[in-house]
Parts: structure tokens; sequence; C-alpha cells
């Protein structure tokens, strides 16, 4: 069974639109510019390239990240793995022919299914809906946590605000950084 794990930049109450600078949020940017940039601190981003099987995505995120990833040396890892765009109106016509493979998945029972293949660990980027969507479902066992130590108010959360049974999380990992940010990875228990 392969691991499913969402990674995420998040604000200390919970944010997760527009860390790296996407328009139209009044806080665009908020990872960078806000924080003191310590190299030490991204270094689980590098990790979840080593060690990933595969790559998630929701359509916007697809959409986002397929436009300018494929050209860049910081993602280079990411350019060879397969990638799942989870999505009800996203076509073929519509994926990139410079990333890689990419299927699409139409529900969440076909994520429940490629869980259930051989392979290395899946990885989620951005997505804060599809991420809602598999947390509620009980489909994600692994958080990759980057808090940041501010207050954002609003925009888009990375859990839901559904009305379901406690979901208990395991810490295996954390640091706390000079300025601020914490690493948090969760094991999901089940």
């Amino acid at each position: 069974m392969r691991t499913l794990i969402s990674t995420a930049f998040v604000s200390l109450d919970g944010v997760v639109e527009a860390p790296g600078g996407e328009p139209g949020y009044r806080n665009s940017g908020w990872t960078f510019k806000d924080v003191e940039f310590l190299p030490e601190a991204y270094e689980i981003k590098v990790r979840e390239q080593e060690e990933a099987g595969a790559m998630m995505l929701g359509r916007v995120s697809y959409q986002a990240f397929s436009a300018v990833w494929p050209d860049m040396a910081d993602f280079a890892r990411y350019r060879i793995l397969p990638k799942y765009v989870v999505s009800t109106t996203l076509t073929d016509a519509d994926l990139v022919d410079n990333w890689g493979e990419t299927t699409v998945l139409r529900t969440l029972d076909e994520v429940a299914a490629l869980k259930e293949t051989d392979g290395g660990p899946i990885i989620i980027h951005g997505s804060a809906a599809l991420t809602r969507d598999l947390s509620d479902a009980g489909l994600i066992d692994r958080y990759h946590l980057l808090v940041f130590p501010l207050l954002l108010g609003a925009g888009k959360r990375l859990f839901s605000t559904t009305d379901k049974d406690t979901q208990h999380l395991k810490l295996v990992e954390h640091e706390v950084y000079p300025n601020g940010l914490q690493k948090q990875v969760f094991d999901v228990v089940r």
C-alpha cells in the first residue's frame, strides 16, 4: 500500500492560500516576504522529491504548477515522476506534454485504488480543496507541514470544517528554526 502525503506551507491559523506569490490574494507571497529565509528549514522539500514515487494534484494546482515547474531546476525530479490529477473537469487535452506521464483520476475511489498499488509515496502539493476531501475520506496517511509564525486571517484553509469524528495524529518529526518556522510531520493514526 502506498503512503499518501500532504505537504504544505501553512500559517499558524491554517491558511495555505498563495504562499508563493500567486495573484488575487491579499497576503500573496507570505512565505518569502514575511519570514526570514533559512535554507535548513526547507530540507524536507528536498527529501520529498527524493522519496516520492508519484505526485498528486487537484486541477487548480496542476494548472498553476504545470505552467512553471517543468522548467524549474529546483523541481527537476518531479519532471520524471508519474503525476495524478484529481478532477472531474480536466481532460487529457488540458495536460501539458513537457512534464512526464500524467493520469487524470475522477473520484476519490480511484485515489483509494491507486493507494493499493505498488510504488513509493504519493506527495500532494498545494491542492487545498483536494487535501480537505482526501482527509475527510480518510485517505491521507501523513502530513508534512512547514508552519509559519503568521496569522493571515482569511484565505483557503488546509483542514476542512466538516463535522466529523476526531482524527488522531502522531508527531513523528519536528524541528523549530530561529526564524520561528516549525517543521511538523504527522502520521494519521488509524
